[in-house]
């Protein structure tokens, strides 16, 4: 009987550059860095920072891109919408409800617009 021959591949586990958890395939996320942060001896593929979905959330540059959408995206359907409800000064009690959920819409669809193109 032949013997398998064993492999010595290893296995190298990527973690989370900020809380160093274990990434799992489809649920880690590679931020770039900043050119001046990276030195010039960095190579092209070394450039990118791995995050965990948990940091990624939390990834400052993301989320200020995500909240300029919103508040410009936002407050033109909320013009568009409610405008003649506001300038009346008719403020139902639905524009409670209405006018926040106009602004969370456009930041939802831009972090996960921006969180699906840095999938890993």
């Amino acid at each position: 009987m032949a013997q398998a021959a064993k492999s010595d591949v290893t296995v190298k586990i990527s973690r989370c550059a900020k809380c160093s958890r274990p990434l799992q395939d489809g649920r880690s996320f590679v931020f770039g860095m900043k050119a001046e942060t990276a030195g010039p001896e960095t190579r092209a593929e070394e450039i990118g920072v791995p995050k965990c979905f948990r940091c990624s959330l939390r990834h400052w540059p993301m989320l200020k891109k995500s909240l300029m959408a919103s508040a410009v995206v936002g407050t033109l359907l909320t013009l568009l919408n409610q405008g003649d409800f506001l300038i009346s000064g008719n403020w139902d009690s639905a524009l409670y409800w209405k006018i926040p959920l106009t602004y969370c819409v456009p930041f939802l669809v831009a972090t996960y617009g921006a969180l699906s193109n840095v999938r890993k």
